[in-house]
C-alpha cells in the first residue's frame, strides 16, 4: 500500500523530478542551510504551509527563522509556534521591511490578504528572496504587471500556490490532452460548492483585533484609504477591493488548469452573474455566481471552446468538479477517469457519413483524488508543491507553478471581477495588458 510519504515523493517525481540528498551535494552551496521566514502568520500558513514545510525541511536542509506580521497577536503566536517546532529562537518582526533589513531570510512563504500577494512578492524578490506565494497572485492588472516585471528582473524562484500543478494526476491529464488523443477541447465545466456559514468569517477574532496592536496603514498598502475596520482586516475575502471572493479564492485554482492544458494564457472574454442570496452579513462579494468564458486563439474567433465556472456558499459538500469535454468523451478530474461518455457513436456518425470518435476507458496514471478542504487542494498536493519549491531553490530550476501561471490566472480572475462588478462583458487588451469592461479599463 502506498504511504503518504511515498505518494508525495512519487507526485513530485512525476511533476518535476526529485532531487535526492546525494544530488544536493553536487550543487554549489548545497551545504548552506536555506533560511525561511513567514510573511503573514495567517490561518493558511498555520494550518497548511507550516506542516508541509515541516515534512521536508530536515531532508532538504532548510530552517525556519523569522515571522513577519503587522498584528502583534499573530506575530507573537507565530514566533512561539515555530520555535516549538524548530527547537531554537525564531525572530518576530513587526513588518517585512524590518525582516528584510536584518537580512534574516533567504526565502519566504507569503500567505497574506489576497490583494497583498503581488505587492508582498515585489518586496520579497527586491530583497533577494525566493518566495512561495499564495493565490490569487493579483487582484488588479497594475499589481499583476508590476509583480511579473519584478520577479522576472530578479532571477528569484517564485512558486505560485496553485497546488494542482504538482499533482501526478493533473500532469497525466495534461499529457493526455496535449498528445492529441483527447481531441479538441470543446467545453470545460468547473464548479465549487460549500455549505459553511463560517467560511471566510472570523467572529471569534474580531473582538481581539485592536487598531493599536496592528498597522492599518501598512495593511491597506496601495488600496484607497478608509477607517480601520477589523472585518476587512480579518474577513477580507468578503470585501472588494481586498479580495474578489469566489473568483480569486476558488476559480483561480481551476482556471489555471484550463490555461495549462490548453496552452492558452487567458480568456477572450467573460460574462458573469450572481449575487448575495443567502448570507446577509454585510459582505460585498457574492455568495453565489456563474461565469462563462470564451477561450481560443485571438486571431481565430471561429476556433475555441467554452468554460463555465459556478460556485455557491449555501449548498454543497465541497467536491470541486473539473470536467473536460471533447467530441470523443470526457476527462473527469473528480474521478480521475477518461471515458467515451457522450462521445460520437458509430450510429450518430454514420448518419452524417462521419467516422465515430470514442475515447478509451482508462484511469489516469498515479491518480490521486483531490481532497478539497479549507486548504483548497488537499494536504498531499500542497506538500508536493512546497517540496517542489524547496527543491527548485536548491537547483535554481523553474518550479511547477512559475510566476507566469499566476499572472495568467490573475488575468482570468480580474476579467471575472470586472464582468461581475460592471455587468458588462470583460475582454483583455493584449497590447496594453489591460482588462476592459464597457469600453473602459477596469481598476476598482
Amino acid at each position: 500500500m502506498q504511504t503518504r510519504r511515498d505518494f508525495i515523493k512519487n507526485t513530485t517525481l512525476a511533476a518535476a523530478g526529485v532531487w535526492t540528498a546525494q544530488s544536493y551535494r553536487r550543487i554549489v552551496g548545497a551545504n548552506d542551510r536555506v533560511r525561511v521566514g513567514a510573511v503573514g502568520f495567517s490561518d493558511r500558513h498555520r494550518s497548511t504551509l507550516m506542516p508541509c514545510f515541516l515534512h521536508h525541511y530536515k531532508e532538504l536542509n532548510f530552517d525556519f527563522v523569522a515571522v513577519s506580521d503587522i498584528w502583534k497577536k499573530r506575530r507573537e503566536e507565530g514566533a512561539a509556534q515555530w520555535k516549538q517546532h524548530m527547537g531554537h529562537e525564531v525572530t518576530a518582526c513587526r513588518n517585512n521591511e524590518e525582516m528584510y533589513a536584518k537580512k534574516l531570510v533567504d526565502a519566504v512563504f507569503i500567505a497574506t490578504a489576497d490583494f497583498q500577494h503581488a505587492l508582498h512578492t515585489i518586496e520579497a524578490v527586491r530583497a533577494g528572496c525566493d518566495a512561495y506565494v499564495e493565490k490569487p497572485f493579483a487582484e488588479t492588472m497594475a499589481d499583476n504587471r508590476a509583480a511579473l516585471k519584478a520577479v522576472n528582473a530578479s532571477g528569484r524562484i517564485v512558486q505560485i500556490g496553485s497546488q494542482r500543478r504538482s499533482g501526478a494526476n493533473y500532469h497525466a491529464a495534461n499529457d493526455f490532452i496535449r498528445s492529441g488523443k483527447f481531441g479538441s477541447i470543446t467545453m470545460v465545466e468547473l464548479n465549487w460548492n460549500v455549505n459553511q456559514p463560517g467560511r471566510w468569517r472570523r467572529p471569534a477574532l474580531l473582538e481581539q483585533l485592536k487598531q493599536e496592536d496592528t498597522d492599518w496603514k501598512r495593511f491597506l498598502m496601495n488600496r484607497p484609504f478608509e477607517a480601520f475596520d477589523p472585518r476587512k482586516y480579518l474577513e477580507f475575502r468578503l470585501f472588494w477591493p481586498y479580495s474578489s471572493g469566489l473568483p480569486g479564492q476558488w476559480m483561480s485554482h481551476q482556471i489555471d488548469t484550463v490555461h495549462w492544458f490548453s496552452g492558452l494564457p487567458h480568456p477572450r472574454n467573460v460574462v458573469a452573474n450572481g449575487g448575495i442570496y443567502q448570507w446577509k452579513d454585510g459582505r460585498k462579494n457574492w455568495d453565489t455566481m456563474t461565469a462563462v468564458f470564451d477561450y481560443g486563439p485571438q486571431d481565430d474567433p471561429a476556433t475555441g471552446f467554452q468554460v463555465t465556472f459556478s460556485a455557491r456558499m449555501h449548498n454543497g459538500d465541497e467536491r470541486p468538479a473539473e470536467i473536460y469535454y471533447s467530441n470523443g468523451g470526457e476527462l473527469n478530474l473528480n474521478t480521475n477517469r477518461i471515458s467515451p461518455r457522450g462521445g460520437l457513436t458509430r450510429e450518430a456518425a454514420a448518419a452524417m457519413n462521419q467516422q465515430p470518435f470514442l475515447l478509451p476507458e482508462m484511469t489516469l496514471p498515479q491518480a490521486e483524488k483531490v481532497v478539497a478542504a479549507a486548504n483548497t487542494g488537499g494536504d498531499l498536493l500542497t506538500s508536493a508543491h512546497v517540496r517542489n519549491w524547496m527543491e527548485c531553490i536548491r537547483s535554481r530550476r523553474q518550479p511547477n507553478g512559475p510566476v507566469e501561471a499566476g499572472y495568467h490566472h490573475s488575468i482570468a480572475t480580474i476579467m471575472t471581477t470586472a464582468a461581475a462588478r460592471t455587468g458588462e462583458k470583460a475582454t483583455f487588451e493584449a497590447t496594453t495588458q489591460e482588462v476592459m469592461a464597457g469600453g473602459k479599463v477596469f481598476t476598482y
